[in-house]
């Protein structure tokens, strides 16, 4: 096995007190196997259940015992054929041994690798822990389980055990769930193991790390205090938002007799001349440049390059401040861990000296951050201190990255206490709104906190690796619906809202609650009428006539609010009825209009902008310039009628949105000319002398 390679043997209880828990072990299995095809396709896997009728495992013949439990599949590269094994699993008739199938597990990893590739091979086990152990034929149950823990250390396995807390209210569980429990426990102060106990089926799609990430510093180098004392410190990522794999497009022109065709689609780009389009431009003829006001300045790569910021790789102390000056929700970016170099004892004394010092007085550090030489930016920073409360782990850091004075936003809101009493909540309904609150607390005290983050998988992910396995095997087949669990973590639970109804009705009750009716905007009555722009807006109207096709699988019939951009290509690109490109240009202008109309001091300038680049190109591509044409004229005469919002022409001059031409579409009546001095700036009036 490679170096970077994993073998995994899942532990799978399926006794009776499982059985209405299997659907989602499944899940997570599957969901385990689907990312190790993607990200790990080396990895081997196998499967052992215990608390079945039959006993199928290599220690049975060998030795005797370890009945009930069974090898479903032994260690062997993971594939599809593996999961679909996991999709249907057989449910037990007797009640397992989980120490049994621990020892089974053990048994195949040693066979197959023996001592070899320490670190690399894991043992996950899957419980309610309702199942009693059977006594040993010498010493205690505890004795056993710490046997079993020094041959881990041993062979160099870990063990993941996760126990699903039901809710079993007999004494006869009570004193089977206390020892076990006090056995799970003893795992992970006996060897390299971790217990989580979690309480619902939501959280068990999080409670096992079912993709492999190694560590990776990003950062080897001094946290200097000052020119005189620096500290070894190693940097790593705490918290990274977990994103799609990587979609790399595949050609199928390669011979399929070809085994060493690696399918690649490779991009190449051709600038050519405006002026002349059978040109190329070479690499060395093309510079970059940058829009300042209405010209573009152009800066080669050498003066960039000169003109660029090259700090020194490295940690700074800038000084220290209280925490309480820092507020959580300016932190930026990803969380990092700072731990002192391993295997050296004086910088693991200073920054545990450092950090329980911090700790005792309430202050962070801040820190001038540069992780890489060459690296073009300075980030400033704070350090909190990590004291651990356990013997055998270092003390360390938390860096989070702070904003500068250009990262932050302030946006002023009046405050309520300058309102009127009778806009100000009285007694009764601050109390119902109390009792809301309280009623929907996901962290409850009596119970474990609901969506835990380190347990509350994306369910957007999850759902992706499954349709990707789904059609890896049916290529035709269609998007399945979110599965129940994964839609516990995006919908309010039914559940708990059924049985808070009557605190959510009585806080309605304290409110009158009504539907606000829009208010039109008063521009629309400042329109001249039988002028042009009337003509030109009457125009715009949506035609009524068209009949709604309710029967073309659920296609756009109308720019939304939402998504008007993949609205409008959707409509114009229908060949069911000639009508639709005019109602999509139609209805296209009229949101275009009421945006600007709405605006207040440019709020809707860059979303107009993203709608107005859109219509242009719907219009060039469908042959429709005059449609285009007259509506910008229309539009831009409105704007320059009403002083605020003038400078609009403006920002299309320098976005270069002007009309359509005759070289981009021939039944346009604007030559090139025209529609690059397009739009026409508003003229100061000028007053006559008295």
């Amino acid at each position: 096995m490679a170096r970077s390679k994993e073998a995994l043997v899942l532990l799978l209880d399926v006794g009776p007190t499982m059985h209405h828990l299997l659907p989602e072990v499944e899940k997570l299995c599957s969901l385990i196997l689907q990312k190790k095809l993607v990200f790990s396709k080396c990895d081997e896997v196998g499967i052992v259940l215990f608390g079945t009728q039959e006993t199928k495992n290599d220690l049975t013949i060998e030795v005797g015992g370890y009945e009930h439990v069974r090898v479903l599949q032994n260690i062997r590269v993971v594939d599809s054929d593996l999961a679909d094994m996991l999709h249907d699993l057989p449910k037990g008739s007797v009640p397992g041994d989980f120490l049994d199938a621990v020892v089974v597990g053990m048994d195949l990893l040693i066979k197959k690798y023996d001592r070899t590739n320490k670190g690399k091979k894991r043992l996950c086990l899957i419980t309610n822990g309702l199942s009693t152990v059977k006594d040993p034929s010498d010493g205690s149950k505890e004795d056993q389980a710490s046997t079993i823990a020094e041959q881990m250390t041993s062979y160099g396995m870990r063990l993941e055990c996760v126990v699903v807390r039901d809710n079993w209210a007999n004494s006869s569980n009570e004193i089977i769930l206390k020892e076990n429990y006090s056995i799970f426990n003893l795992f992970p102060q006996k060897t390299s193991a971790k217990t989580t106990y979690i309480e619902s089926t939501t959280s068990l799609f999080g409670a096992i790390q079912t993709r492999r990430i190694s560590p990776v510093t990003i950062f080897r180098g001094d946290l200097e205090i000052s020119p005189e004392l620096k500290i070894k410190v190693w940097a790593y990522k705490k918290t990274y938002e977990e994103k799609f794999p990587t979609l790399k497009r595949h050609s199928d022109k390669a011979p399929s007799t070809d085994r060493y065709a690696t399918h690649e689609v490779k991009i190449d780009y051709e600038y050519k001349s405006v002026q002349d389009e059978s040109k190329v431009v070479p690499p060395e003829q093309r510079i970059k440049g940058y829009r300042y006001g209405p010209q573009v300045v152009p800066i080669s790569s050498d003066e960039w390059d000169t003109v660029k910021f090259k700090p020194e790789k490295g940690l700074k102390l800038l000084g220290f401040t209280n925490y309480y000056n820092i507020f959580r929700h300016h932190y930026m970016k990803d969380a990092n861990i700072l731990i002192a170099e391993p295997n050296v004892d004086d910088a693991n004394v200073a920054v545990s000296a450092l950090a329980r010092a911090m700790e005792k007085l309430e202050k962070v550090a801040i820190i001038r951050c540069v992780w890489r030489q060459g690296q073009t930016n300075v980030m400033i920073g704070i350090l909190t201190p990590n004291v651990a409360k356990e013997d055998h782990i270092p003390d360390s850091f938390y860096f989070n990255v702070i904003p500068f004075a250009e990262d932050i936003r302030e946006f002023q809101f009046p405050s309520f206490d300058n309102l009127p009493s009778s806009m100000l909540p009285n007694d009764q309904q601050q109390e119902a709104a109390n009792d809301f609150v309280k009623s929907l607390d996901l962290a409850a005290s009596d119970k474990e906190e609901v969506l835990r983050p380190e347990f509350t998988p994306n369910p957007i992910l999850q759902r992706f690796y499954h349709f990707l396995e789904l059609k890896s095997k049916h290529p035709n087949a269609a998007v399945p619906p979110l599965d129940k669990t994964l839609r516990r973590i995006t919908e309010p639970d039914l559940e708990l809202f059924m049985q808070k109804r009557p605190v959510i009705d009585a806080f309605r009750r304290q409110f009158e609650v009504k539907e606000k009716p829009k208010k039109k905007s008063k521009r629309l009555r400042e329109r001249p009428s039988g002028s042009d722009d009337e003509k030109v807006s009457g125009r715009l109207r949506l035609n009524e006539d068209i009949p709604a096709l309710t029967e073309n699988g659920g296609k756009a019939e109308e720019i939304g609010n939402l998504t008007p951009i993949q609205d409008f290509e959707a409509m114009i690109s229908r060949r069911d009825n000639p009508d639709w490109v005019n109602k999509a240009i139609k209805g296209m202008s009229n949101k275009i209009f009421d945006l600007v109309e709405n605006s207040y001091e440019g709020d809707n300038f860059p979303k107009v902008l993203e709608l107005l680049s859109a219509l242009r190109k719907g219009c060039v591509v469908e042959q429709e310039p005059k449609q285009f044409n007259d509506f910008l004229r229309c539009l831009c005469r409105f704007c320059l009628d009403h002083h605020d919002l003038r400078s609009f022409c403006d920002i299309l001059a320098s976005r270069e949105i002007t009309l359509i031409s005759k070289s981009e579409a021939v039944d346009s009546e604007v030559d090139y000319e025209e529609a690059r001095s397009f739009p026409i700036k508003a003229e100061p009036k000028c007053e006559s002398a008295q």
